[in-house]
């Protein structure tokens, strides 16, 4: 079963997540089933290293259409949420988590994928317990091992792109 989740994006990253959409559901399956059918024409299936490269390179394509499908079907598009310091998706946190600085954006990786910024799912254990959070705040999380990690909670802005 998914969890379906809200996924805060600029208007620039979802206008170049719906170009990415529409290349490979157009030109892209285009490309890949010429490919398929060049490899298929040089004779043994079983034995046809092109052949099977086109096929495993459509299966990761078919994958990122439906990524990319559900990504911007629950797309929240606009601005950044509002400057008042309460965690949601699209924040900037800094925080100190297990002793240690960190800044990160909650949110998601396709709003921001040329950062140089960790991000972190609303989903994620972390990101699950900071959500409705403010900056002060102090709040403890349980890792996917099993520890509780603590977490202080420092600048919350919003994450201007």
């Amino acid at each position: 079963m998914t969890q379906t989740s809200t996924t805060w994006l600029t208007q620039d990253a979802y206008n170049r997540l719906k170009a990415e959409l529409e290349h490979l559901t157009g030109r892209g399956r285009q490309d890949i089933a010429e490919k398929i059918d060049a490899a298929r024409q040089e004779g043994d299936l079983k034995e046809n290293g092109g052949y099977h490269a086109a096929r495993e390179e459509q299966a990761k394509q078919e994958a990122r259409i439906v990524q990319l499908t559900e990504l911007l079907r629950n797309a929240h598009v606009g601005e950044p949420p509002p400057d008042d310091g309460i965690i949601e998706s699209g924040m900037v946190v800094n925080a100190t988590i297990a002793g240690r600085e960190r800044t990160f954006l909650l949110g998601s990786r396709e709003g921001a994928p040329d950062l140089d910024i960790e991000v972190y799912s609303e989903s994620s254990p972390l990101g699950s317990a900071l959500v409705g959070k403010s900056a002060g705040d102090t709040v403890t999380y349980e890792a996917p091992n099993g520890a509780t990690i603590e977490v202080k909670i420092g600048e919350v802005k919003p994450f201007k792109g």
